[in-house]
């Protein structure tokens, strides 16, 4: 492996953790970057998947307290049980189609010019969500109803869509059933878990054979980069959304996806 793979390694890494857990698509972004780079092999699209269990650990780290404390309440809290079901309730959806849909997720849809298509129609729902004085009756992520949790995990399958942004429709889902922003984006953490701990174990199944020293090489390096990386989103995000909405997310969606399809349309 040379210098240069893995300046690239820890950039997409890097972008990974950055983006993983903000309504931009971090996948999408990987892709328009996998593309830029002329990594667009099925290893590269492993690599995007694989990565993501650094900022998986990322959000372990931030959340240990209160998931420790969760976990220590479940045999005698009710609430406790209550909200690990919903969790799982809303992971099945993305489960299913994800086992059923890969071949043609990764064949068909890991395409630059379906991300920046996305990333443009996600942008404009995205504000319009973030615009509309929607009510607000759920204020904490860890007490939604039961089938508002199932009803999230549909809206999540979206997110099959390369540049629709996993955490973006869990936000734009929870919101649009009345919880805050702020309880929207903290869900989308807990859900994120889950999901994407099931997307690394399953692309790790399927590929481990395949992977060279290289390869792997790259990976453990965008692995601790997206650690690093979503450690830092994790511990600010929340309190940024809590005061600032998530238009600017929005825009840089509309604005990346732009840019994306006039290269694309001017350079091929």
């Amino acid at each position: 492996m040379t210098l240069l793979e893995a300046f690239k390694a820890l950039f997409l890494g890097l972008l990974e953790g950055a983006t993983e857990f903000i309504p931009v698509s971090s996948t999408g972004h990987l892709i328009l970057l996998q593309s830029l780079f002329g990594l667009d092999g099925h290893a590269d699209r492993t690599f995007a998947i694989l990565i993501q269990f650094g900022a998986i650990l990322a959000i372990l780290s931030a959340y240990f307290a209160r998931l420790w404390s969760i976990a220590l309440a479940l045999p005698h809290d009710p609430k406790a049980r209550r909200f690990v079901v919903g969790v799982l309730i809303a992971f099945l959806p993305a489960a299913v189609v994800g086992v059923l849909a890969r071949d043609f997720i990764l064949g068909v849809l890991f395409d630059p010019r379906v991300v920046c298509t996305t990333l443009i129609l996600g942008g404009f729902v995205l504000l319009a969500v973030d615009r509309a004085n929607l009510p607000q009756r759920h204020a904490e992520a860890t007490r939604f109803p039961l089938s508002m949790y199932f009803w999230i995990g549909v809206i999540q399958c979206l997110a099959m869509i390369p540049g629709v942004s996993r955490s973006g429709a869990t936000i734009v889902g929870a919101m649009l059933m009345g919880s805050s922003k702020r309880a929207a984006a903290e869900f989308s953490f807990f859900l994120a878990m889950p999901t994407m701990a099931g997307a690394f174990v399953w692309e790790l199944g399927q590929s481990y054979d395949r992977l060279s020293a290289d390869e792997t090489t790259k990976i453990v390096i965008g692995f601790v980069a997206a650690f690093v990386a979503g450690l830092v989103v994790v511990k600010t995000l929340l309190d940024y959304v809590s005061r600032h909405g998530f238009a600017l997310f929005a825009w840089w969606r509309i604005a990346v996806g732009s840019v994306g399809l006039v290269g694309l349309f001017a350079f091929g």
